[in-house]
C-alpha cells in the first residue's frame, strides 16, 4: 500500500475513534477531527489553547455536502465560489448536523469545499465533514509548511500524515467570506 493510501486508512481509523489528525489541506497544514463529534472538537480547542468562542473551519468534499449541513442555503454561493482564485471558506447561516461547539452563537458555520486531492479523497472515504484549523497554538504564527509546526502539536495528535511533509513552498490560509442573508458576499479575509 502506498504511503498516500496508508495515510488515508490511518486517518479514517483515528477519525472514527474520535481522535485528532495532523494533515495537509488545500491551504496550510491542519489539525482535524470528525466535525460531528463534540468531544473530538473540544480536544482540538484544548490542544490549541483556544476558547470555543473562536469557531473553526469544516472541510467537505462537494457542494452536496454543504447542502447536508446548511438549512438556508443560497445556491448562488456555488457560482460565486467558481469565480474565486484561491481556496475560499464561506460562513453560512443555518448550520445543522454538526458538533454544537463548531456552530457560532448566531447559528453560522464556516465551511470550505476542499479541492486538494488528498483531502478530497479522505473526505469522500470518511463520509463526514472534517475540522480544519491551523496547526498552531492559538496566537502563534500559522505554520506555512510542515517544518514550521511546533513539536507540541505533532506529539499531541493521534496521527501525523506523511504525505506532503517535505513540501517547501509556503502555503497560506484561505480567503474567508460571510454569505449575507441578501445573497451578497462580505469578504472578511483575502
Amino acid at each position: 500500500m502506498s504511503n498516500y493510501l496508508n495515510d488515508i486508512e490511518q486517518c479514517i481509523r483515528v477519525l472514527e475513534n474520535g481522535g485528532l489528525i495532523l494533515y495537509p489541506t488545500d491551504t496550510v497544514w491542519g489539525i482535524g477531527c470528525d466535525a460531528t463529534n463534540e468531544a473530538a472538537v473540544a480536544n482540538i480547542y484544548a490542544l490549541k489553547q483556544r476558547t470555543d468562542s473562536r469557531k473553526m473551519i469544516v472541510l467537505v468534499a462537494t457542494e452536496r455536502d454543504v447542502m447536508q449541513y446548511i438549512t438556508t442555503l443560497d445556491l448562488e454561493v456555488f457560482n460565486y465560489l467558481k469565480t474565486c482564485t484561491k481556496p475560499t471558506t464561506i460562513i453560512y447561516n443555518g448550520a445543522i448536523g454538526i458538533a454544537d461547539n463548531l456552530i457560532a452563537n448566531d447559528g453560522s458555520l464556516a465551511i470550505r469545499i476542499c479541492n486538494d486531492e488528498f483531502c478530497k479523497h479522505l473526505l469522500k472515504r470518511f463520509k463526514k465533514p472534517i475540522v480544519s484549523t491551523s496547526a498552531n497554538i492559538s496566537g502563534a504564527a500559522t505554520p506555512l509548511t510542515f517544518s514550521y509546526i511546533d513539536n507540541q502539536i505533532i506529539t499531541a495528535v493521534d496521527y501525523v500524515v506523511s504525505h506532503r511533509q517535505n513540501d517547501t513552498i509556503p502555503s497560506e490560509p484561505s480567503a474567508t467570506v460571510q454569505w449575507l442573508a441578501d445573497g451578497t458576499p462580505q469578504i472578511l479575509r483575502y
